[in-house]
């Protein structure tokens, strides 16, 4: 009787084991069709709690401000469960913004611009593991709350150059907010100083606006979705499982079209590969004071573009390694591979910028 007591006992462990991630994630489905689902409150972009991240005088900067605006979308920080789309003052999601995901992913722009970030209806993490059309029209919904914002961050950045940052879903998002928004407007085209996608996936064959092919550059884009390098399994199962803007909204299969590629290292969408000794730093900013800056992890990590995914070596630093919880490894991770080449990047792109459009 013990021994099949015993057997019984790790067959059911090794079953709990096996489909551990499907268990999880199951537990996450909110359960209900989208269609007859009932999202939280809608923000109200006039109101500073439904921001973030915002100046204390959005409208009116003061003379020590830097000259650019930052708007900035979230990756994901909301886990699910009760919602297809999280209430923007869910307490864990805002915690996890404000220590993991502003000082790793916002970090590197604070001395770029003054920062954008508004709170917004967020697809939960459910929706970024199943391609259902239920989790579809979830990140569909989340788009109306981004563009809302943008257009309240527009009226308070005047004509000042901006940057449009956004990470994992914030990336999704801001894609489709630079094909609506900004590249059908030339006189926002003429502001934008950059944009930059991180862990997104982007068309090659049509982006919204020209690809960052030179530091020199402004007024252009910067995307990629990374993986370890070696694991081209695992590279090739994210692009198939990728979805991307159609003309009409609605999110549809990226392949078999190619995937934008930008290498934050040598600030170029291309093939060449960048040496771990031009890599001039990561950052683990986790649990850091907002505004203070982090110390650089420099020569951590080489990369380079294959089949339009970002291939990263192996960081030498064990803080530049997923830990947490089944949720923690699966949201964008507390440390930024590319905290420092991002921010000096941005601030070639803000030179080259001013340079263009400096009076004579």
């Amino acid at each position: 009787m013990i021994l099949a007591l015993a057997a019984l006992v790790l067959i059911v462990a090794g079953t709990v084991w096996l489909y551990w991630d499907d268990l999880r994630s199951t537990a996450l489905d909110p359960k209900v069709p989208f269609q007859t689902y009932t999202p939280p409150p809608a923000p109200d972009y006039g109101l500073s709690g439904s921001w973030a991240l915002m100046p204390a005088r959005p409208g009116q900067p003061l003379s020590l401000d830097p000259v650019a605006d930052v708007f900035f979308v979230s990756p994901t920080t909301y886990e699910g469960g009760r919602h297809w789309n999280g209430p923007i003052n869910d307490a864990d999601a805002n915690r996890r913004f404000v220590r993991v995901m502003a000082p790793n992913y916002v970090g590197p722009f604070v001395g770029i611009g003054r920062v954008f970030a508004p709170r917004y209806r967020q697809a939960g993490l459910y929706s970024l593991l199943t391609l259902r059309e239920d989790a579809k029209e979830a990140r569909k919904f989340a788009y109306g709350d981004v563009r809302a914002a943008f257009r309240e961050f527009l009226r308070h950045s005047g004509q000042r150059p901006f940057l449009v940052v956004g990470v994992e879903q914030g990336g999704t998002l801001a894609l489709r907010l630079l094909a609506e928004e900004v590249a059908r407007d030339p006189a926002l085209r003429s502001r934008l100083v950059a944009a930059y996608l991180a862990d997104t996936v982007a068309p090659a064959d049509a982006p919204p606006l020209p690809p960052c092919v030179a530091r020199a550059q402004a007024g252009c884009l910067a995307a990629w979705a990374r993986a370890r390098e070696g694991r081209m399994g695992s590279a090739q199962l994210m692009l198939d499982r990728a979805l991307i803007w159609s003309p009409e909204g609605d999110l549809v299969n990226l392949s078999p079209r190619p995937a934008l590629c930008f290498n934050p290292i040598l600030g170029a969408v291309t093939s060449v590969a960048a040496p771990a000794r031009l890599h001039l730093g990561a950052a683990n900013a986790t649990g850091l004071e907002w505004g203070a800056r982090p110390a650089f992890l420099a020569r951590q990590v080489g990369a380079r573009c294959e089949g339009g995914v970002l291939q990263v070596t192996r960081p030498a630093s064990a803080s530049l390694r997923r830990t947490g919880s089944w949720a923690d490894r699966r949201l964008s991770p507390g440390f930024n591979l590319f905290y420092a080449d991002i921010e000096a990047d941005a601030r070639a792109r803000l030179e080259a910028w001013a340079s263009a459009n400096r009076r004579p």
